[in-house]
């Protein structure tokens, strides 16, 4: 049960820091949620930080695969 949250929460910071990103550009928006959070529980930084590497990863291998589906209809 435990676990489930703290995954829950650590990709719900990730999606928001995520979102801001994408507006902003500044990776630094990361490292400042990893500093707060990690103030308190160094647990949930580590799954954040996992989170945040997870999610992005998603963005690319998601983006590659538009790309290569676009290919296939042009």
């Amino acid at each position: 049960m435990a676990e489930h949250i703290l995954f829950d929460v650590a990709d719900e910071l990730a999606q928001k820091s995520l979102e801001i990103f994408e507006v902003t550009k500044d990776e630094e928006i990361f490292a400042e949620v990893t500093k707060i959070i990690g103030s308190s529980s160094q647990t949930l930084e580590e799954a954040y930080k996992t989170a945040v590497r997870v999610r992005l990863a998603e963005r690319r291998a998601l983006a590659m695969l538009t790309e290569r589906k676009a290919a296939l209809k042009g």
